[in-house]
């Protein structure tokens, strides 16, 4: 696959931030949780970088690509959506807040979390980058604030384009692991399960301890705020692209790819929008 051209796809200083209506997100608490918490992880992604490149060292394209767009554009996300949050809510300490969280985040990154082979690893991180998408789809559907919307809709674009990729690559590693589809749905589901305990889940209490220390420490409250993430994420995107990006990988006949919809739409719908 070619990766020479490097120039990003959208530019962060093509973004009119002067154009933003703060009334409209301002009071939004819920907003306020999951753009913090995604600005979080997307700037922490140059460590799941050098795991992915350290795991992949023996593939100079795969590397090459993650390096010269993958994190630059997952960085470029995260510069995004810190300048928003900055701009709406400026009384809130994002740079301590996400010290405190890198700290915590970027031990729990490790290549032991990977899975066993290269192909199931590609085939969990389209699993990864279906969430990601799903989640900028309903955020873009979610916001009445056009500035909002414009990053969000850029963010998605990234994602699905990387979904793609990781899936390219799949197809080659998987062709020479010879892995059958039972060993791929296990990845895949076993990717998709964690997602109810993932990176947005520690991103949350750190966000947490700097905008209400007193509640940083009570599971109910960040339970609560981990529930409504996923209802605001349910309520403006249909299950059924997500459920077709997850499946995508078992490369199912038609016939066999419709049958499986229903049963596995149920499991995203419990790892990721319920």
């Amino acid at each position: 696959m070619s990766t020479a051209n490097t120039a990003l796809p959208w530019s962060l200083q093509h973004i009119d931030f002067d154009r933003i209506i703060p009334e409209r997100v301002r009071d939004d608490e819920t907003l306020f949780f999951v753009l913090c918490s995604a600005s979080f992880v997307e700037s922490g992604s140059d460590v799941y970088t050098r795991n992915l490149v350290s795991y992949y060292h023996d593939d100079p394209d795969l590397s090459r690509w993650l390096n010269e767009h993958w994190e630059p554009e997952e960085l470029q996300h995260g510069r995004a959506l810190r300048a928003y949050v900055e701009r709406i809510w400026p009384e809130f300490d994002w740079s301590s807040a996400f010290h405190h969280f890198f700290e915590e985040y970027s031990k729990r990154c490790t290549v032991a979390e990977f899975e066993a082979t290269q192909a199931l690893e590609l085939a969990a991180r389209c699993v990864v980058e279906m969430g990601t998408a799903t989640l900028y789809r309903s955020l873009a559907r979610y916001a009445s604030e056009p500035i909002l919307h414009e990053i969000a809709e850029h963010i998605r674009s990234d994602e699905i384009r990387h979904y793609k990729y990781f899936y390219q690559y799949f197809l080659q590693y998987n062709q020479r692991e010879g892995n059958n589809r039972l060993i791929v749905l296990g990845a895949l589901v076993r990717r998709l399960l964690e997602i109810r305990n993932d990176d947005s889940e520690c991103a949350v209490r750190h966000v947490m301890a700097f905008r209400d220390p007193s509640r940083a420490h009570d599971k109910q409250c960040l339970q609560d705020i981990n529930a409504q993430t996923r209802h605001l994420i349910r309520r403006n995107v249909s299950a059924d692209m997500s459920v077709k990006m997850f499946i995508k990988p078992l490369n199912l006949s038609p016939g066999l790819s419709t049958a499986m919809q229903y049963p596995l739409r149920k499991v995203v719908q419990y790892a990721f929008l319920r």
